[in-house]
């Protein structure tokens, strides 16, 4: 059943957001092979390495560029550029809170499985057009 807190999307924007997650998952990429090019250690297998402390700094890296910038700003810097804004599949608030971003994110490597197939078919196939994330975080993408 339909009601005012539960948008049922027509539309999934599956360009938009293949866009948006090409974006982010570019810096995220970028961004971690600087530092550990710039700050790791020579390896064995010719390439570098970070341990200890260093190496969380990437975890820190993708948590700022992914959960951080969209509490704080609304919107990933990909899904910005894309015009697109996650918010809560129910309720009356236009943001979502720490829990619901760290979820929608968490899921991201199973919904960009084989170039995004498992989140494309979710999106194609939900009722909210949501991907796995948004599933468990109780979100939905829409239009900024």
């Amino acid at each position: 059943m339909e009601s005012e807190f539960t948008p049922v999307l027509r539309e999934g924007y599956l360009g938009r957001r293949f866009l948006a997650g090409l974006i982010d998952y570019t810096l995220i990429w970028g961004a971690t092979y600087a530092y550990v090019f710039s700050m790791g250690q020579p390896n064995e297998e010719g390439g570098y390495s970070v341990n200890g402390l260093a190496g969380l700094v990437p975890i820190l890296i993708w948590l700022s560029l992914t959960v951080f910038i969209e509490i704080g700003l609304g919107a990933t810097i990909g899904n910005g550029v894309a015009g697109l804004k996650p918010v809560p599949l129910y309720g009356r608030s236009n943001s979502i809170n720490f829990s619901q971003s760290l979820r929608r994110h968490l899921a991201d490597p199973v919904d960009m499985f084989f170039f995004g197939l498992v989140g494309i078919l979710t999106i194609k196939n939900s009722l909210n057009k949501q991907r796995l994330g948004d599933i468990w975080a109780n979100t939905v993408v829409i239009k900024a």
